[in-house]
């Protein structure tokens, strides 16, 4: 016979029955039912009586009732059983309450304890189980049909309880199977094709409802069968947990036995689509809940992914195939925009990181790999460059980076700064703008490399191989015609206008932007407010370029003739500057390169303490009373540039200041002899104009030509002609024509020529300006001294070749001298190597020289090589 069903509505409370001398037990139930014949033996707890008479008072105080918890109800043959077997009167006690603290005193006492009586209740529990099960298929059909159950849901919950406990659980299960099967078979099924419409979104649209509406029907199902979940479907291997069963058979209603599921799949599609379009009829609530649909119901990976990279991979070629046509850089803004789009949307949809991935990588290929020619293009890339489009060369390099072909872009951004500078550097016509355009140009590169390529060091050295290119390149050398580096001309005159002129030369495309403010203050450098830290750092600059320079010998003989020139006539704008120079180069060449110029500084220092020894000696003697002002720098002609001896006629007052000097210094150093250089020669002239004085600064040449209007002064029209000037001071036609010139037809005017016009001719006739006029009491007017003429600078560059052929010489005895014997190709190529530094040598040059060398009889030729001739 089946387990008796519990009544959960009319059960009562036990009672227990306590007589006089022990603890006695008897349950009883109050059900209508009659009590079962059968019963078991009481159970009886012994324990010595101590007191008789203590049991009797209990016994009376029972009769008295004192004891208000005997509740319990009894009949009187148990009463009088009970009290003939203790020979006592009976106390009633409720065991439901708590007793007093126990009397050990009142003696022994006895528990007896009875069996629940049972009832049989047959055809009540069939009447139950068929009640429960009508029950819960009502309940069930109206969750199917969206309203509330008749039954309350906690009895519901009992009755599922009551039947698993029956042993129905199975059957209750495929019941409970059988029911949602139907439903969504039919029902549910027919309501998904309804609304589907015609288009694919319309159908996922239709299928996401009804999924909405499932999942709040089977959590009302799970939810009211959840016995059924714990107690058997928990522990079972052969049947799925509710949940589990939901989802599989709405999967296989809508994916498997219908065709609507490859519309639901494509519909997700298209709303993809209609985002990558822009189309004002996507549902963005729709396409990430249906992706969250997908995943609990775990076709997503399997069913969806697939398609959704295929149909991406089609918009992607044909998004690349319609701007293949358009500029780069509009290829490179739609790319990124794009990217960022399909990455935002994988994160705000919820797509799964591996799509996520797989779309990024063919995203990549298509639009990155594919294209690659079109992005790594040299003349579109340099186009970028040119334009300084920072944007989007970090969008290109960032594009590039995705796809592991980066450092790619390293070969067209070597050709542009290549093809750049090239042309930078052969523009003779621009030839004085040649180091500020390379500045400017390699400041723009320093600023792509920061903020568009994140500072990438292979960028960086792919700037110095293609700056150490062009600067030495041999076709530039035939451009110029020079035969030697004109870059290394250039920076050396770019420096020497940066140590005459100060920041006030700086283009101020070069100065110290925000950004390099900032840098210095982290790198612990001199804020860029000050002028000094602000030059020092352009000298830096300049400096960079030197670097590159292969030829330095260029550089070192136009410094030195700069250098001579600031010196000599006091134009340096800073004294610690040029110290700071001097150390730079030392620092990057050597202590051999800078000797000459370290002993220029010297010799001006002697030179100051020689004159104070002169100066005291006048006074001595007493022959300082010259009008003449004589000052003398005694240069080492090892030391110093060379510069053409001229024949000067000076003035008497001052011939005789020089010869008395000259008397001076040779009675002082013996063995020694002077040599007098009048071209860098300078001094201050007084003239006195009808608009007031004026000090003139001048040079040598210039003061001999105009004293030699004080000779004439007086006389009719005070006028001198081109031969008279050149027949009276000695100088020769190119440079008197120089000197009459910068007085006569520069800014500031002191001669007057005629005929008026820029040229000097030897035709020309000059006076005085008297109606001269000049804000400043001291005007300079022998800045042509600074001025380096084109002769000048053809024997310059003549001199360096000169001397390059001859250290080509020594090199090569260098070489053969300690190898003894040696092959053509190895001796040009050790001898190219010990002379790179210098200047570079073509190997024909090595070759001329080696026949020299021959035919001195420093080498003999045998056969294929070369033998040192002792």
């Amino acid at each position: 016979m089946p387990p008796p069903l519990p009544d959960h509505s009319s059960s009562s409370p036990l009672h227990g029955l306590l007589t006089n001398g022990g603890f006695g037990a008897q349950s009883s139930s109050n059900h209508n039912n009659a009590s079962s014949s059968s019963s078991s033996g009481a159970l009886a707890y012994k324990r010595r009586q101590s007191d008789a008479r203590g049991s009797e008072q209990d016994a009376k105080r029972a009769r008295q009732g004192s004891n208000p918890a005997a509740a319990a109800p009894t009949t009187a043959t148990d009463s009088q059983r009970m009290s003939k077997l203790l020979g006592k009167r009976p106390e009633i006690v409720d065991l439901t309450k708590p007793r007093s603290a126990i009397r050990p005193q009142d003696g022994v006492r006895k528990l007896v304890i009875k069996n629940l009586r049972t009832v049989n209740r047959t055809n009540d529990l069939e009447e139950y189980y068929n009640k429960t099960w009508s029950e819960l298929d009502a309940a069930v059909q109206a969750i199917f049909a969206r309203q509330q159950p008749v039954q309350p849901y906690a009895k519901l919950y009992r009755g599922v309880e009551d039947i698993c406990r029956y042993g129905e659980s199975k059957k209750l299960y495929e019941v409970l199977r059988e029911h949602c099967e139907n439903y969504l078979n039919g029902t549910l099924s027919n309501s998904i094709r309804a609304g589907a419409g015609s288009s694919n979104i319309e159908a996922l649209r239709s299928v996401h409802k009804h999924w909405v509406v499932w999942n709040l029907q089977s959590a009302t199902i799970r939810s009211t069968f959840s016995y059924l979940d714990r107690s058997f479907l928990l522990s079972s291997k052969e049947f799925p947990q509710f949940n589990d069963l939901a989802i599989q058979l709405f999967r296989r209603m809508v994916f498997v036995n219908s065709k609507i599921g490859p519309m639901v799949l494509q519909g997700m599609c298209e709303l993809v689509d209609l985002d990558r379009r822009g189309d004002q009829l996507f549902d963005a609530a729709l396409l990430k809940e249906s992706i969250s649909m997908l995943n609990v119901l775990n076709i997503y990976g399997k069913s969806f992914e697939p398609r959704f990279l295929d149909t991406s991979e089609s918009y992607f070629k044909e998004f690349a195939e319609e701007r293949s046509t358009a500029s780069l850089k509009s290829y490179i803004m739609a790319c990124e925009r794009l990217l960022e789009a399909e990455d935002h949307r994988c994160n705000a949809y919820n797509f799964d990181s591996t799509t996520k991935r797989q779309l990024m990588d063919k995203a990549h290929e298509i639009l990155i790999e594919d294209y690659s020619e079109k992005l790594l293009d040299s003349g579109s890339v340099g186009k970028l460059i040119d334009e300084n489009a920072i944007d989007s060369m970090k969008a290109l390099y960032d594009l590039l980076r995705l796809s592991s072909i980066q450092k790619s872009l390293k070969e067209p951004w070597e050709d542009y700064i290549k093809n750049t500078g090239s042309s930078i550097v052969n523009d003779t016509s621009r030839g004085d703008e040649m180091v500020v355009r390379l500045l400017e140009f390699r400041r723009a590169l320093d600023v792509m490399i920061r903020d568009a390529f994140n500072q990438d060091d292979d960028f960086t050295y792919g700037l110095r191989e293609a700056f150490g290119n062009f600067i030495n390149d041999k076709k530039i050398l035939s451009s110029w015609k020079t035969g030697t580096s004109k870059v290394g001309e250039m920076i050396a005159k770019y420096i020497d206008m940066l140590l005459r002129g100060g920041l006030k030369t700086i283009p101020k495309s070069l100065l110290s932007d925000n950004k390099d403010r900032a840098e210095a203050e982290r790198s612990g450098q001199a804020s860029t407010g000050d002028e000094d830290a602000e030059l020092d750092r352009q000298l830096d600059q300049a400096l960079e370029l030197f670097r590159f320079i292969e030829g330095k010998d260029v550089f070192e003989a136009f410094y030195k003739q700069d250098l001579a020139r600031r010196l000599l006539m006091s134009r340096s704008a800073s004294a610690d500057a040029e110290r700071s120079m001097l150390t730079k180069l030392k620092s990057e060449c050597g202590s051999s390169f800078t000797h000459n110029l370290e002993q220029m500084f010297k010799d001006q220092e002697l030179a100051r303490d020689e004159m104070a020894s002169y100066k005291s000696w006048l006074e001595n003697t007493g022959r300082d009373k010259s009008s003449v002002d004589l000052t003398v720098s005694i240069l080492s002609a090892a030391a110093w540039p060379t510069y053409p001896d001229t024949q000067l006629r000076l003035p008497d007052e001052a011939a005789k200041q020089i010869e008395t000097f000259e008397k001076y210094y040779i009675g002082k150093h013996t063995g020694r002899r002077l040599t007098w250089k009048h071209s860098l020669a300078h001094c201050v002239v007084k003239a006195r104009f009808n608009k007031g004085p004026k000090e003139l600064l001048v040079s040598a040449y210039q003061a001999v030509v105009l004293e030699l209007f004080n000779q004439i002064e007086g006389k009719p029209d005070e006028v001198l002609s081109f031969t008279q000037i050149a027949e009276a001071t000695g100088l020769n036609e190119q440079d008197l024509k120089r000197t009459l010139q910068s007085l006569a037809c520069g800014k500031a005017r002191v001669l007057a020529k005629h005929p008026k016009g820029r040229d000097v001719s030897e035709t020309d006739t000059f006076t005085v300006n008297k109606g001269f006029a000049d804000p400043k009491y001291r005007v300079k007017i022998n800045q042509v001294q600074l001025k380096e003429t084109k002769e000048e600078n053809q024997d310059t560059h003549k001199r360096v070749a000169a001397d390059r052929q001859f250290e080509t010489q020594a090199a090569i005895v260098r070489i053969m001298k300690s190898r003894k014997t040696m092959t053509h190709a190895n001796l040009v190529a050790e001898v190219i190597n010990q002379t790179k530094s210098r200047g570079a040598v073509d190997t024909t040059e090595i070759k001329k020289n080696i026949e020299k060398l021959i035919e001195k009889d420093y080498l003999e030729r045998e056969g294929g090589s070369y033998t040192y001739l002792a």
